[in-house]
C-alpha cells in the first residue's frame, strides 16, 4: 500500500564548507490513504521535499520509503507515483483523451483497458464532453482537471500535487479544492499536496506539515495546528488574519509590555520574558476602562464581520467582530476582554510553545 516514511531527510546543494543546506532533518510518517498538505511560505523547502519524494531531487541524507520500499536510489518512473504540476504540462497538439492516455500507451497497456481507465477518470472529473477537445479549447480549471485525470488513470500508490491551483482565479480555486476533496474520497490514494496558501491547507488536509526555512515546525490536523500552534511562526502563519503576538514580561497575573500593563485573566505559565498569543476572534471590544486598553487605528469591512486594527500599548493588535455590531471609528479608545481559555504562551528566545 502507499504509506510514506520520511526519516531524517536532508538536502544540501554544493559540497564541503560551501554547501547550502535547504532541508534540515525532516521526519514524517504518512499512513496509506492519508491526504497530507505541506504548507509554508515561498522558499521554505516544501516543493524540494515533494520533489525528493518524487525522485526529481537527490537526497543528501536520510531515507524515504514508499509502500515499505526505500526509494532513495529508485528512478522516478519506478516509484509508482503520479505528479500534478502547477503548469498543467499538457501536450497542446493532443486531445484531452490522448493527453490522459499517453502514459498508458507508453506502458503498452491494452487499448480496451486504456479506454476504460480514461472513461472512468473522465466521469469522476466531469470531463466526458471534452475528451475530443484540445487543451487550448479548455478553461484553466478544465486543463487542471485533465492533468489530474492523467495522474488518476495511472492508478499509482501515491499522488503528488505541486501547487496545482496557483494558476487559477479565486473562484476556480475554491471549486477545484472541492473536486480534489471528492476525488480523494472516491479513490483513497495517499496524497501529498504542496501549497503556500494556508486557507487551501486548512480546507484540504487531513493532516498538515508546516515548513519554515527547511524545517518542519509542526505536523498535525488542521484543528490541532490552529488551536495549539507549536511555535510563533505557526501561530503567525496559520490563520487569516494571523494570531496576535505580543512580547513582554509576565509577573503572575500581570503582563508588562511596551506602553501598557495588562491584567491577565489567568496566571502565565511562568514568570519572565514571554510572547503572548491571542487570535482575533478570541477577544471582545468593551467600553474604555473595563479591560486591556485598545486604541483603534483602522476598520476593515469583510461582509459578515469586521477586522478592527489597533494597538495594545505600542503593539499592533487585530480584533474580529460581528458586522451587525456598531463599528468603532479610527481614533477611538476602547478596551479588550480576553478569554483565559484562549491565551497562548511562547518562549521569547526559542519561539516555542510554553505550557
Amino acid at each position: 500500500m502507499g504509506a510514506i516514511s520520511i526519516r531524517d531527510v536532508v538536502k544540501r546543494y554544493g559540497r564541503g564548507d560551501k554547501a547550502n543546506q535547504v532541508i534540515h532533518g525532516v521526519n514524517a510518517e504518512i499512513a496509506d490513504g492519508e491526504f497530507i498538505v505541506i504548507v509554508g511560505p515561498s522558499g521554505c523547502g516544501k516543493s524540494t521535499l515533494l520533489r525528493m519524494v518524487a525522485g526529481l531531487e537527490e537526497i543528501s541524507g536520510g531515507e524515504i520509503a514508499i509502500a515499505g520500499r526505500v526509494v532513495n536510489h529508485v528512478e522516478p518512473s519506478e516509484r509508482d507515483i503520479a505528479m500534478v504540476f502547477q503548469n498543467y504540462a499538457l501536450y497542446p497538439h493532443m486531445s484531452v483523451f490522448d493527453n490522459m492516455a499517453y502514459g498508458l500507451r507508453i506502458q503498452k497497456v491494452p487499448v480496451d483497458e486504456i479506454r476504460a481507465r480514461v472513461d472512468k477518470a473522465a466521469a469522476i472529473l466531469q470531463l466526458g464532453p471534452y475528451l475530443t477537445r484540445k487543451p487550448r479549447e479548455l478553461s484553466g480549471g478544465q486543463r487542471q482537471r485533465v492533468a489530474m485525470g492523467r495522474a488518476i488513470v495511472r492508478q499509482p500508490e501515491v499522488f503528488l500535487f505541486d501547487e496545482p491551483l496557483s494558476n487559477l482565479d479565486a473562484k476556480l480555486r475554491a471549486q477545484t479544492r472541492l473536486e480534489i476533496q471528492k476525488l480523494h474520497g472516491e479513490l483513497g490514494v495517499t496524497s501529498l499536496f504542496v501549497t503556500h496558501d494556508q486557507v487551501e491547507a486548512m480546507t484540504l488536509a487531513q493532516r498538515m506539515i508546516v515548513m519554515n526555512a527547511g524545517r518542519m515546525e509542526q505536523i498535525g490536523t488542521p484543528e490541532q495546528v490552529y488551536a495549539t500552534p507549536a511555535t510563533t511562526f505557526v501561530a503567525g502563519f496559520i490563520g487569516a488574519p494571523p494570531m496576535n503576538l505580543v512580547s513582554g514580561r509576565a509577573e503572575g497575573t500581570r503582563f508588562v509590555l511596551e506602553g501598557a500593563e495588562l491584567a491577565l485573566p489567568a496566571p502565565a505559565p511562568r514568570d519572565g520574558a514571554l510572547i503572548l498569543g491571542l487570535r482575533p476572534e478570541h477577544t471582545e471590544l468593551q467600553a474604555p476602562g473595563s479591560g486591556w486598553p485598545f486604541a483603534v487605528d483602522t476598520v476593515e469591512m469583510l461582509g459578515a464581520e469586521r477586522l478592527v486594527h489597533g494597538r495594545v500599548g505600542n503593539a499592533p493588535f487585530t480584533v474580529r467582530v460581528d458586522a451587525t455590531l456598531a463599528a468603532p471609528r479610527a481614533g477611538d479608545g476602547l478596551a479588550l476582554r480576553a478569554s483565559p481559555a484562549h491565551l497562548h504562551w511562547f518562549d521569547a528566545s526559542t519561539q516555542q510553545r510554553v505550557g
